[in-house]
């Protein structure tokens, strides 16, 4: 790792806002107006990916009544910059609290998110007494882009991954002038947050995850078999093996990403089309299964969002890479010593047993509502367990 020690001057962070070209907004709907949609098939639902006619109601609305000069007036709310680590630029939110002991907060996005994810509960977190909450519950939020995310991008070498991510956000906290700071994170963003841990110990004093029981397999299909996991029922093992089916039969996007993300890549960037029902069909997968459809399960507008910031970016080849490279990385980092908490959005009895078999976590809770998304999906329920588990922590 390179010697950051000197690059530590709050002067090489520089304010950030978004502001796409016209031009590039006469593209996409250009784009999206010539989208040539395959002939009519038998009604298969979504066992086979988006269907064609949920696709196409998207992409009208995305190219008509969808405002992304609102949108872009919505990300620009909060206080963005940029700034460059490890030859890497990096870009973040960072929202102060009016409160004046907040603790600083770290909030790591996933794929196939982007800090979008979060817009919901940075309100919230930073000032809680504006949002009938307690107000020593308040939090400085970081919320930096991943590389190859968002507007961390380009990506000008190989080799990041979450370690090597963690180290470096270390170092943006630094630059920040925090001397400690709680961290989360979700899907990939859980193994960065873990790794944030490991490379500054010292000062995490805490590492808070959100999962959901689809999840909790998937990971544990990493290491062996989950329904051989030691202490589930049969009931359980049956569900176990059930997830894990569907989990199987639904990795085609990672398949792709960490094997072939080049290929892949000419697509994404490409057609906004396919960058959509690229995103989308993980959204239906993946929420609350209560819902229908991933538009019900989040606000379609914030969605869309996030898919419109993938698109005038390009980053949804860059973010593959980055799947790629955690495949082949050859370290994790590690999840250090710093307490943990777990925040389970779709309650099921199995969950524990896969995440926290012995029972360490210093905090578990388990929701009924959620899926994978749950700063989009639920956020007044995240921000719930967010304070909770940093309340118990020293301030």
């Amino acid at each position: 790792m390179k010697n950051h020690e000197e690059t530590l001057s709050p002067d090489s962070i520089h304010p950030f806002r978004v502001q796409v070209l016209d031009a590039e907004l006469t593209d996409l709907r250009a784009r999206l107006k010539r989208t040539r949609l395959p002939p009519p098939v038998p009604d298969y639902g979504w066992q086979r990916g988006v269907p064609a006619d949920h696709l196409g109601a998207l992409l009208d609305y995305w190219g008509g009544a969808f405002d992304w000069r609102a949108a872009e007036a919505q990300l620009n709310r909060w206080p963005q910059f940029t700034t460059e680590i490890d030859g890497q630029l990096i870009h973040f939110l960072h929202v102060r609290s009016p409160e004046p002991n907040a603790l600083p907060l770290v909030l790591h996005h996933g794929w196939p998110s982007s800090f979008v994810e979060f817009l919901k509960i940075v309100g919230p977190l930073t000032d809680p007494r504006a949002h009938g909450g307690d107000p020593t519950d308040a939090f400085d939020l970081v919320v930096p882009s991943l590389p190859g995310f968002g507007f961390s991008v380009p990506v000008r070498e190989p080799g990041w991954q979450a370690a090597r991510t963690a180290r470096a956000l270390a170092v943006l906290m630094r630059r920040l002038g925090y001397d400690r700071y709680g961290v989360h994170g979700g899907d990939v963003g859980a193994a960065v947050a873990g790794a944030l841990s490991s490379a500054a110990p010292d000062r995490v004093v805490g590492v808070h995850f959100s999962t959901e029981p689809q999840t909790a397999v998937t990971v544990a299909a990493f290491m062996g078999d989950p329904a051989r996991t030691p202490g589930l029922t049969e009931a359980e093992r049956e569900q176990v093996e059930t997830l894990a089916r569907v989990s199987s039969d639904g990795s085609g996007y990672l398949q792709l990403q960490t094997t072939r993300p080049q290929t892949l890549a000419y697509a994404l960037t490409d057609s906004p089309a396919f960058q959509l029902a690229f995103i989308a069909e993980k959204f239906k997968e993946w929420t609350d299964p209560m819902h229908e459809l991933p538009e019900q399960a989040v606000d379609r507008d914030q969605l869309l969002t996030n898919v419109a910031l993938y698109w005038f970016t390009a980053s949804g080849a860059s973010a593959a890479h980055f799947l790629y490279e955690n495949m082949h990385a050859q370290e994790w980092g590690g999840e250090g010593t710093a307490p943990k908490g777990f925040a389970v959005f779709g309650k099921q009895s199995f969950t524990r047993k896969l995440v926290d078999p012995e029972h360490r976590a210093a905090h578990y809770r388990e929701y009924e509502r959620g899926g994978h998304f749950p700063a989009m999906e639920v956020p007044d329920l995240l921000t719930q367990d967010l304070r909770t588990f940093f309340r118990q922590l020293a301030r």
